[in-house]
């Protein structure tokens, strides 16, 4: 499996943690944390359009 360099979780209430990681070869990932042999993968910029996405509101709908 690819060395993937984890960043901390990020935790909203009580065990809803996610991670998201980044490999040398410019691939992206994301994992609930504790299940990281499980992760979503794609690239970085699919990951950082997501993150746009999210911030410009166009996820809100789901919260």
């Amino acid at each position: 499996m690819t060395d993937i360099n984890w960043e901390e979780p990020f935790c909203g209430e009580g065990n809803n943690c996610f991670r998201l990681g980044t490999d040398t070869q410019g691939n992206a990932y994301i994992a609930v944390a504790g299940q990281e042999d499980h992760p979503l993968t794609d690239t970085r910029e699919a990951l950082r359009t997501l993150i746009r996405d999210i911030k410009a509101g166009k996820a809100d709908h789901l919260l």
